[in-house]
């Protein structure tokens, strides 16, 4: 499964949620752990497990074999699964995966390298951090002097952090109900309803998680709904709503008048999953936010979040499938929507109102650039500098790099129409 889930990233272009997504429901918790470990550790290091497989093959193989071979190697290099179940699982797969024919080859290069070992690295940034070299120089030209702790935020393990429902319980009971169940976290100091836990575990296994006490959400992305500060009554635009956290945010937070859009609408279903769930209300559309005559009843709003479409580059981490899938291209198209997004949006917004612009990105052309391009093109447009003990100032907003408090890579600006 691992094997067929790194093809379908690598070959097919799928994103790797959507090729784990086959996995069958059947399945225990530990196959499902031990899947997803293999598949997003191969993706994680593909560019070293690459270098180390080359030498050992006489020819390229097929996608899918040569998927197979990477996982097998992550297990001899990175994982404790005793060396020899790591290869006899590894050879026996090439059945199920009608590869018989190679059963013999896939046996000598995993002895192989298990008695020889890993060769060594070249002494190549792309190589020793794993990225593609397009991603690796844009992430050097935008963070020059920590663009390495950048590139290796991007290969750690992201921890699992909680947003208290503060409608339901306080941050101090629910630590209380957490310490009962021998689960152990500690309170987020950036955001007063944030909780990191030790070790990650299942939703279904959080208390009151099927009651709406508590949601899982970065923690970065609980900084939107302080800096958008909404008030009781306010009038209120999540523009591109899915999955829904940010929103349900807001709604914990303040009695406000929300619409919530989302130009997909398989995706917006969540939102209402994720309101019911949390006993919150509010109104969601099927729309492109960019055709606002298409959605918009001309009543303007207090408040607007744009947290919009990016490249992802600040959650690798958590999606290393990111980093094979996304070309430059991607990030100079994407760049291209968010300004047509800023300037539709900003005609909806009341004048003295609030637009918080967001973006999981870590690259200043889905970020700065885009802010301060627009501030210089709109004179009632004025940003109202954030002042944080997270992340960077920058000439307009703040950044985070990944891993920075523990949080993904995140870019925030906010902007009040004069």
């Amino acid at each position: 499964m691992a094997a067929r889930a790194v093809t379908a990233v690598l070959d097919d272009g799928r994103s790797l949620d959507a090729a784990l997504g086959s996995v069958p429901a059947t399945w225990t918790d530990a196959d499902r752990a031990l899947v997803n470990a293999l598949a997003y550790g191969v993706l994680r290091d593909y560019r070293q497990l690459d270098v180390m497989l080359a030498p050992r093959l006489s020819r390229a193989p097929q996608p899918l074999l040569k998927a197979l071979l990477l996982v097998g190697i992550y297990q001899l290099e990175r994982m404790r699964v005793p060396a020899h179940a790591a290869v006899h699982a590894t050879v026996a797969a090439t059945r199920e995966l009608k590869l018989g024919r190679a059963r013999g080859m896939v046996n000598a290069v995993l002895r192989g390298h298990q008695r020889d070992g890993a060769p060594e690295l070249p002494d190549s940034p792309g190589v020793q951090y794993s990225h593609p070299d397009w991603l690796l120089h844009a992430i050097r030209a935008d963070w020059p002097d920590t663009h390495t702790d950048v590139l290796a935020g991007n290969n750690t393990q992201a921890p699992m952090h909680l947003r208290v429902n503060s409608r339901a319980t306080s941050r101090d009971a629910y630590m209380a109900h957490l310490a009962e169940a021998d689960i152990k976290a500690r309170a987020m100091p950036q955001a007063d309803t944030g909780i990191t836990l030790e070790a990650p575990m299942s939703a279904q296994a959080l208390p009151g998680f099927a009651e709406g006490r508590v949601s899982i959400q970065d923690g970065a992305a609980q900084l939107a709904a302080g800096l958008l500060d909404a008030q009781d009554g306010d009038r209120v635009l999540d523009a591109c709503a899915a999955p829904g956290n940010k929103s349900a945010h807001m709604l914990e937070q303040a009695d406000i008048d929300l619409l919530a859009l989302d130009i997909d609408g398989a995706r917006l279903a969540t939102l209402d999953d994720t309101f019911e769930r949390l006993r919150l209300t509010a109104h969601t559309q099927a729309a492109d936010a960019l055709d606002v005559a298409n959605w918009w009843d001309g009543r303007p709003f207090d408040r607007i979040l744009l947290d919009a479409p990016c490249s992802g580059t600040g959650v690798i981490r958590r999606h290393p499938d990111i980093k094979w899938l996304r070309r430059a291209s991607d990030v100079t198209a994407a760049a291209e929507r968010q300004a047509a997004l800023l300037r539709a949006l900003w005609s909806t917004l009341a004048p003295g109102g609030r637009l918080v612009y967001a973006t999981c990105s870590i690259l200043q052309a889905e970020g700065v650039d885009g802010v301060t391009a627009f501030l210089d093109e709109h004179a009632d447009a004025r940003e109202r500098t954030v002042e944080a003990d997270w992340g960077q100032m920058q000439a307009a907003g703040r950044r985070i790099a990944p891993g920075q408090h523990g949080f993904d890579g995140f870019y925030y600006a906010v902007l009040e129409r004069t």
